[in-house]
Parts: structure tokens; C-alpha cells; sequence
């Protein structure tokens, strides 16, 4: 039997840093509790693709996901790099609601071809999210607007050794978009690099003379996943999954805009080169069936972000342009959810889940950080009806958390706040 489904949810995003477990409306219900082990319909293929032998027939999903964050920047004493010698602090707003509302799709198609071979492939946005603050905002020499887009084309295989054993594997290609735009002060560059005097005769001043730069880029990067799934009884399961992670080296150009006559040469616009690792992941799952009506399940997910350690951008001789050093922490996540089916028409799901933070202290949280890396609870709800063989969802989620932001300590510049 197909089977077509059309989902759509609302709410903040969960994950931490900038990863998105988003690909399951209706896994959204239930705060992605048992991703690897639930199987409940084509999505499996990101979550563990071994599910894919649980799954009917043929089945084709089409799932969006709208994200609106709220986040908002409260000064708390924000310092600039010559306040000694001016007396003036970090000048600037807070930025207003640095939140920018993204649509996150998702589509997954699984095809069973024989008793034990299924095949399948997914559509999806594992990385992403954006935030963009008003141009004279206090923070605007770390970061104005960041916007990072990723798109996954995942096939997969899935095999069932036997009653109780199903194995699956993927092939991921993954595009990244990635745009990132911040205020250069060239006042205070002329004071440090030209003198008082002269900067001064130029009418240059710091906090007075901000230029722009914006740097855009994009790569394709390669990586798999692969899953298992053992059935203890029918309505008892675990699963586990991996994810690779996937290496891009991202090439672009960088745009200034506002140079003073006397920087022209030294700030032109030129090709960039910027490498960037995502993590692989690690995930635990556990699912079980009471009757027919009620059903509890269970996650634990490992994130290596340890290995986002820095962002370094350089020209195509390999000069350097911008540096910056993130030193993230792995993540975990745990999360609970259940699930009551009162008849064939209409589905109830609930779920919490919480993320620990892969920022080790405020003081790490730089521009990637003004998106989301805290910790923070979630708590999510959702209803599924069944409409003659079409499935529609709807799901909401939300996130309780409180940012607090500053620049490394080695910087003289602090940005501080909550």
C-alpha cells in the first residue's frame, strides 16, 4: 500500500549549535524521543535507515518545518579596545530581534523491494539556521547577518537479516551555503596603525568610520550513516544510529563596502577559501508499545562538535583574512516522549528533551553562538490525522533558555550581555 503524507510544524529549533534534528514532523511531537528506534514512517532514513524494513509497501513524505527564534541581546557593559584612552564604551543599540524565520523542508521516499531489501532516499537540512541584528548594533564588528544553509541528498539500503535483527546504511552529498557579513572599524584601525593625529586629520574616528565586509561562499561535502535496529519483541525495539561527519571547504568572495581612500589597498574585494568539519553523531533509541493505543519512547544523542575548533578564512594564496577560535564541547541530548492512538483516524504525541550546551563557557560564544548554543529544555506536542491514506501533522515546539554572551577574555574588545 502507498502511503503519502504531508507534515507541517511551528516553533523553535532543537539541537545544539547548529545542527537540526528537524526532518520528522511528526518525531517533532514527541521531541524527536525514539528517532532511531520508532520507524513510524519514511523519515527513518535520516534517523536510521535499518528502520526502513518496518516500513509497508512504498511511502513518500513531504515535511516542512517553520523555525522562528526569538533572540535578543541586553547590553551588560560591553567594552571597547581604546575606552582607556577615549573614556567611551562599545557605542550601539542591542540589536533588536536578531531571530531571522527559516522554512526547513524535508522529503523521504522508501521503496521495499523483497521481504528483506528496502531502498530509500531523503531530502533534507541537517545544519543551519540564521540571525541578523540592525546594522549599528553594539556587537556589530563580531557579526551583522549569519546565514548558513546545508541540503542533504541521502540514499539509502536497508537489509533484515532475520526476525529481530535489520541493518540499513546512506550515502550523503551535502551542499552548504554559507553568507557571513560584520562591521570593520576603521577608525580605531587608523588610531592603532596611523596615529592619533593623523587619523584624526582624516576624519577618521573610532566607532565614527565603520566600513563592511560580507563574505559568501558555498562547497558540496561528503559523508554516510548507517543504523541498526533489533526487535526485541513487535512492540519492543532498540535502535542505534551514526552519522559521518562531513568535511567542506567552502569557496567564495569577500565584498567591503565604506573603505576609507588611505585602507583602499589593503581592503579590496577578492576570492576566499574557508574549511569547515560537522560532526558525526552518535544515537541511542529505545520504543515500546503497550497496547494499541498508548507507546513511550526514548533518545540519547551523542554530537562530536569538538571538532569545530576554529574558522579560519583565507585568500587563494592561503593568506590569512579572519580568524576565529570557537573550541566547542561534544553535546549531549536526552529526551522522553509518548504517544496515544485513540482510534485509526487520529494520533496524539507529547515529548521533552533536553540539550546540554557545545559551548564550554559564555566567554566562547562568538558569532556562530548568537544563533543557538545553550542549553536549554524542550517541550513539544503534536496531532496526526489520517484523511482517506493521506497523513496530515501538525506539531508545535518550544524552547526555554537564557544566552549569555561575551567575547573571549584575551580580546580587549568585550562584547557582554545577556
Amino acid at each position: 500500500m502507498e502511503r503519502v503524507f504531508f507534515f507541517i510544524s511551528a516553533g523553535s529549533a532543537l539541537g545544539a549549535g547548529f545542527a537540526l534534528v528537524e526532518q520528522s514532523v511528526s518525531g517533532l511531537g514527541n521531541a524527536f524521543a525514539g528517532g532511531a528506534a520508532g520507524a513510524e514512517d519514511a523519515t527513518t532514513i535520516f534517523y536510521n535507515p535499518g528502520g526502513m524494513t518496518l516500513l509497508s509497501d512504498q511511502q513518500f513524505i513531504l515535511g516542512a518545518h517553520v523555525i522562528i527564534p526569538s533572540l535578543e541581546f541586553h547590553d551588560k557593559g560591553s567594552t571597547h579596545v581604546l575606552q582607556g584612552a577615549t573614556g567611551k564604551p562599545l557605542s550601539g543599540g542591542n540589536g533588536g530581534d536578531g531571530g531571522v524565520t527559516e522554512l526547513v523542508p524535508n522529503l523521504y521516499y522508501s521503496k521495499k523491494l523483497s521481504d528483506r531489501f528496502v531502498v530509500g532516499i531523503g531530502l533534507n537540512v541537517p545544519f543551519g539556521l540564521a540571525t541578523k541584528y540592525d546594522d549599528g548594533w553594539v556587537g556589530r564588528y563580531h557579526a551583522i547577518e549569519s546565514d548558513v544553509l546545508t541540503i542533504n541528498i541521502n540514499p539509502s539500503l536497508a537489509y533484515k537479516v532475520n526476525d529481530q535483527l535489520s541493518i540499513g546504511a546512506g550515502f550523503s552529498a551535502q551542499y552548504i551555503k554559507a553568507k557571513l557579513s560584520q562591521a570593520i572599524d576603521f577608525g580605531t584601525i587608523a588610531f592603532t596603525k596611523l596615529g592619533a593625529p593623523t587619523a584624526t586629520a582624516l576624519g577618521l574616528n573610532p566607532q565614527s568610520s565603520d566600513g563592511f565586509a560580507s563574505m559568501e561562499g558555498d562547497s558540496w561535502g561528503y559523508g554516510f550513516n548507517l543504523g541498526v535496529l533489533y526487535e526485541f519483541t513487535k512492540t519492543t525495539r532498540i535502535g542505534t544510529a551514526y552519522r559521518s561527519r562531513i568535511k567542506q571547504s567552502l569557496e567564495g568572495d569577500i565584498d567591503y563596502t565604506n573603505v576609507p581612500s588611505v585602507f583602499s589597498s589593503a581592503f579590496q574585494d577578492q576570492d576566499v577559501k574557508a574549511d569547515i568539519t560537522f560532526p558525526e553523531s552518535l544515537s541511542v533509541s529505545f520504543f515500546h508499545q503497550f497496547n494499541p493505543q498508548w507507546m513511550v519512547m526514548a533518545d540519547f544523542t551523542w554530537t562530536n562538535w569538538k571538532v569545530f575548533k576554529e574558522l579560519e578564512i583565507v585568500d587563494n594564496q592561503g593568506k590569512e583574512i579572519s580568524k576565529t577560535t570557537y573550541d566547542w564541547q561534544d553535546s549531549y541530548r536526552y529526551s522522553l516522549g509518548v504517544t496515544y492512538v485513540p482510534n485509526n483516524y487520529l494520533t496524539l504525541r507529547a515529548g521533552t528533551a533536553y540539550d546540554t550546551s557545545a559551548v564550554p563557557n559564555a566567554q566562547r560564544r562568538t558569532r556562530v553562538s548568537l544563533m543557538k548554543t545553550v542549553s536549554g529544555w524542550h517541550w513539544a506536542q503534536g496531532i496526526n490525522f489520517l484523511i482517506r491514506s493521506v497523513l496530515i501533522s501538525a506539531m508545535h515546539t518550544s524552547l526555554s533558555m537564557i544566552l549569555r554572551l561575551t567575547k573571549p577574555q584575551q580580546e580587549k574588545t568585550c562584547l557582554k550581555g545577556v
